[in-house]
């Protein structure tokens, strides 16, 4: 007989949960994961890896392209779509085996089924209707935490709707039919520039749709700008400041109605359209209502240790709103099972120094306060930047293009923001989110020493420019 109580139960087993389940269980917790679907969520099975192995197989397709620039000769590449796909599944069943490994090795019991939430006590009862045999199981424990995710936003008013066939979501796109002689992706955060950026290498002809005047409106402006110069000098259409108001599927084919602002629409053919115009919290059929959850906007109300306001009952990751990523989802399932556990009470989570990586090429990279809202703050504010160009690894990678850019506080010499546009950047920008969780200023972070030949030298030499000492531009 499967035990039925629990000191902790996690619903969702992505990269909040799993995380959050082997915390607790490192705590001498008994724990509990409800799961629906894989072990490691959408992040590990349908998100963040996956999507990386298909993008190197983008950046190595890239290499072969330019081969002759680095002195070698080869075939002209073709793309094998279907061995490209194979390969990013492989990685995502050897990884969600190893979420599987994690939770046998620290003893984490695994329910497999559709979760709801009914009155109890100490914390709300967990029943679960397993994937097996439909039938229902009530749990009991003491701590409840949802880590339920998130998924893409669809807006049917507008005919913005995936159908799976021809209009995809982030999940279709990543195990194609076909290769998309012409593609639309409408919107253009990080999930849609990747996407845009893969199908493109790939030979695909891109059009990117995006409502604001910018391409990455997350990230700084001067950064989206390089980034929407790099995309269009690769091929890439990209239209700001303009909206699809219809999409129309066929049999083999989608119309969709493209209208710049102020302006008149325009209707043009695409096989395949990319839907990534947000995510939504997966609140439904949880019972969160009945239970007198506070729900904004498809995301459950919490405070910086994951309450919910009911006794027992917290969320963390996608569920609980932006910024919407695994790393951010993976520190707020700790602060919470460490805060209930008595620990970290006096560090609430804060999204002040949550990094953000786009994995496209080139890559973009930041964490902190832009410029613009750094002022908008109404910091004084000292800039440093310094180009990929002037550093000797980059130009030795063949990846002369990019730029790492600091911004500081006059007064204090705060670390407010980093931005970086270039190869690689998604592996350096932690250097700077150290610095910041350190409370390094401008000075420390001169008279560190960084490796010789490095990319990393960059972020010493942005530094230095902010002092106008840069010692080679």
């Amino acid at each position: 007989m499967t035990d039925t109580n629990f000191d902790l139960i996690v619903i969702g087993s992505g990269p909040g949960g799993y995380v959050t389940a082997i915390r607790g269980s490192q705590l001498g917790m008994k724990v509990a994961v409800v799961e629906r679907a894989e072990i490691g969520g959408v992040c590990l099975n349908w998100g963040c890896i996956p999507t990386k192995a298909l993008l190197r197989s983008a950046e190595v397709m890239h290499l072969m392209k330019h081969a002759t620039d680095f002195g070698l000769k080869a075939v002209k590449p073709e793309v094998d779509l279907e061995a490209v796909v194979k390969r990013s599944r492989g990685v995502a069943s050897q990884l969600s085996g190893g979420v599987k490994f994690l939770m046998k090795k620290n003893k984490i019991t695994v329910l497999e089924g559709e979760a709801r939430l009914e009155k109890g006590s100490p914390a709300p009862k967990v029943i679960v209707k397993a994937n097996k045999d439909g039938k229902d199981a009530s749990y009991q424990a003491k701590h409840v935490i949802l880590a339920t995710g998130a998924r893409a936003r669809a807006i049917p008013q507008a005919g913005l709707e995936p159908d799976g066939k021809l209009i995809w979501t982030y999940k279709e796109a990543m195990v194609p039919d076909v290769m998309p002689k012409k593609l639309l992706v409408i919107g253009s955060g990080a999930i849609g520039i990747e996407f845009a950026s893969f199908y493109n290498e790939l030979g695909a002809d891109v059009t990117v749709v995006e409502a604001v005047d910018r391409i990455l409106p997350a990230e700084d402006e001067e950064i989206s700008a390089m980034a929407e110069k790099a995309f269009k000098k690769q091929g890439l259409k990209i239209l700001t400041k303009a909206s699809v108001k219809d999409l129309k599927a066929g049999k083999n084919s989608v119309k969709a109605t493209i209208t710049p602002e102020g302006g008149k629409g325009e209707t043009h053919e695409f096989d395949r359209v990319i839907l990534a115009v947000g995510i939504v919290g997966n609140v439904e059929g949880l019972g969160l209502e009945a239970l007198g959850v506070e729900i904004d906007r498809t995301h459950v109300k919490v405070d910086g240790f994951g309450r919910t306001g009911v006794a027992g009952l917290y969320a963390i990751g996608d569920l609980t709103g932006g910024p919407w990523l695994a790393h951010k989802a993976s520190h707020e399932g700790v602060l919470c099972v460490e805060g209930i556990h008595g620990k970290n009470e006096a560090h609430p989570f804060d999204a002040w120094n949550v990094p953000g990586c786009t994995y496209a090429h080139p890559q973009v990279a930041s964490v902190g306060l832009t410029e613009a809202k750094a002022k908008e703050a109404g910091h004084k504010i000292k800039v440093g930047r310094f180009p990929f160009v002037g550093n000797g690894k980059s130009i030795a990678l063949g990846a002369g293009e990019g730029m790492v850019k600091t911004i500081f506080d006059k007064e204090t010499g705060e670390l407010l923001g980093a931005h970086m546009i270039g190869a690689e950047v998604t592996e350096l920008i932690q250097g700077y989110v150290i610095a910041r969780q350190a409370e390094l200023t401008e000075e420390d972070l001169m008279h560190t020493i960084f490796p010789h030949p490095t990319l990393s030298e960059m972020m010493h030499e942005a530094v230095l420019d902010a002092e106008g000492r840069a010692l080679h531009i």
